[in-house]
């Protein structure tokens, strides 16, 4: 089993979203592992909460921005208003964002307005990958009930994890999972 504790109480609610089939889990460490692997840390975490925040998943959000201030990857403020970004990095968010809301509207113009940031096609394609990476994950959390674990309730400043609480409230610590 891949749960990462003994104890259920130490176990987060996104290994327990997946404990009925956790070789789909395994799959998806594989794949993220990979994508992941190929991008620029700062880049992955950015996308991961665009996304997030447009899917409405208060569980990426939070865990995303979490490791991007932990990382000192990213700022607060950053993460609050993408205008304060680089203006690639804006590029990047808004094209994360596109995918999320409509990947079929992703036209030739999307792809020019990265290259004309100096992306490459392989970096333009690990936005995608990273993106809709994100959404199946994102989901499948989301489908399941799976709230963002109790002790993201705890996040500083708190301005910033209630702005980054986008859909399902954070669990109470002393609430038992719906989750198996």
């Amino acid at each position: 089993m891949f749960l990462s504790s003994d104890d259920p109480r130490d176990i987060p609610n996104y290994e327990r979203a997946f404990s009925q089939r956790p070789e789909v889990y395994e799959a998806w460490l594989g794949l993220n592992g990979t994508i992941k692997a190929g991008m620029d840390p700062r880049r992955y975490e950015l996308v991961s909460i665009a996304v997030a925040r447009v899917l409405r998943s208060s569980y990426c959000s939070l865990a995303h921005a979490s490791r991007a201030l932990a990382g000192e990857l990213a700022t607060v403020d950053e993460l609050t208003d993408s205008t304060g970004l680089p203006p690639a990095d804006q590029a990047v968010v808004a094209f994360a964002q596109r995918i999320a809301r409509d990947a079929s509207a992703i036209g030739e113009a999307d792809v020019d307005a990265l290259r004309a940031h100096g992306l490459g096609d392989q970096e333009i394609f690990d936005v995608v990958a990273a993106a809709t990476a994100r959404c199946f994950f994102a989901k499948t959390l989301d489908a399941v009930g799976a709230q963002a674990d109790a002790t993201f309730a705890a996040m500083e400043p708190t301005a910033l994890r209630d702005a980054l609480t986008v859909g399902r409230p954070i669990a109470e610590a002393d609430a038992p999972s719906r989750l198996r």
